[in-house]
């Protein structure tokens, strides 16, 4: 029994909940239309209003299955060892286990209370701060350690390790807002948001087998298994009824649901650096949206592809403001930008010539930008491949790479 007992009862819960999020949320469908839930497809030439903000169905779906889990690798075990008296109960294991329960159950409430009120972008970066609180304290009071190792080129200046402190902590609570609101901006089209996550999580599975082999923190990707194997389950029936043509949306509550759910595995799993090489596409994104996220250059509410109705087809959106409304790091990202050719200006448009145009500044249009109108089925699928090259780019770097810049 062992190693292998939790784990293949965790597969079969997540069996089980996949087909469970399956049903739930097409009888959830009628539910969320009748309480006003809902938006319309604006990239279809029949505007039809479809339910939003079934991914917390989904997280609903994922707490049951972990709720169920939890005496699985803890209580029974334990009780079967009892016998011999030589096992004292994992209590550590076991708050971090709940901890982690607890800030995404947390983080699911504070994202549909996002999808019904529509909060502000400032506070979509106060809300997984506050749900990662508990994950902290529990990393502070079970585990502690905030010594990173070195790369070799700054040993000779920082030495072999550096013991951070506070600003350890800073830096996992600044990772539970990033995870979440990565996948947020990298949204728009359908299945994007869960594809993307889904993508992730078996990254992180297959990242998990192959470091369960290692005799030193084995334990740290037991635990990440338990918690991403059943999230891929119940994302995968989110997919299938996301995936194009959508019908249902996912809303604010999934991303948040997802990127805390990553966060809690790589801050109690002990891979924090690992995680972020799975979000490459991500990490690219907010590069690549920065100076419209923090208003360098104008934003508008919106920023999704351009739906033509008479070709079916998306095509780049544009954002259009007068160049005075610029100011000194605003004009030098466009010029950089633009003569590294990422991105489009057009200057001199309205009537008076008074606006110029450029293209939102997200990784869909810039990829619309590179091919042309595109459908939004191969869209979608073009963004997945994209996903999944980033996640092999991130095996390379993590096993082929890291050996120039640490010790083995």
């Amino acid at each position: 029994m062992g190693l292998t007992y939790p784990i293949l009862l965790n597969i079969v819960y997540s069996v089980v909940s996949f087909f469970l999020a399956l049903r739930l949320i097409s009888s959830a469908k009628a539910i969320f239309m009748k309480a006003g839930l809902k938006g319309k497809d604006m990239s279809k030439k029949e505007k039809v209003e479809i339910p939003e903000s079934l991914g917390v169905v989904c997280g609903t779906v994922y707490l049951i299955c972990m709720f169920l889990f939890i005496p699985i690798p803890f209580v029974t075990k334990w009780m079967e060892q009892d016998a011999s008296k030589d096992v004292v109960f994992p209590h550590n294991e076991f708050v971090e286990f709940i901890a982690a329960l607890l800030s995404i159950c947390c983080m699911i409430l504070l994202g549909f209370a996002d999808d019904t009120l529509d909060l502000r972008w400032r506070d979509k970066l106060v809300l997984p701060t506050l749900a990662s609180l508990p994950l902290l304290m529990v990393y502070y009071v079970t585990f502690g350690s905030t010594t990173i190792v070195v790369p070799k080129p700054l040993q000779f200046w920082l030495g072999q390790n550096v013991n951070l402190g506070f600003l350890y902590y800073v830096y996992m609570g600044m990772l539970a807002v990033f995870c979440t609101n990565a996948i947020n901006i990298l949204a728009g089209v359908n299945g994007l948001e869960t594809g993307q996550s889904v993508v992730i999580g078996i990254s992180i599975i297959v990242f998990n087998v192959i470091e369960l082999q290692n005799e030193c923190c084995w334990k740290n990707h037991l635990f990440s298994m338990y918690f991403i194997i059943p999230y891929v389950a119940t994302s995968t029936a989110l997919l299938y009824h996301n995936w194009y043509p959508s019908s249902v949306f996912v809303g604010d509550t999934f991303c948040y649901f997802s990127g805390m759910t990553f966060a809690v595995i790589a801050i109690l799993g002990h891979f924090s650096k690992t995680m972020l090489l799975f979000f490459i596409p991500q990490i690219l994104n907010f590069l690549y949206s920065s100076p419209q996220l923090f208003r360098f250059i104008p934003c508008p509410r919106h920023r999704l592809p351009k739906y033509n109705m008479e070709s079916d087809k998306l095509e780049m959106s544009l954002a259009r403001f007068k160049e005075s409304e610029l100011g000194f790091i605003g004009s030098t990202c466009i010029n950089v930008l633009s003569k590294l050719n990422l991105l489009t200006v057009n200057r001199n448009v309205g009537e008076d010539g008074e606006y110029m145009e450029i293209n939102n500044m997200t990784l869909i249009n810039y990829v619309i930008r590179l091919c042309g109108p595109i459908h939004e089925r191969n869209l979608v699928v073009l963004l997945l491949l994209i996903q999944v090259a980033g996640s092999c780019l991130g095996f390379i770097i993590r096993y082929k790479g890291a050996k120039y810049l640490y010790e083995y």
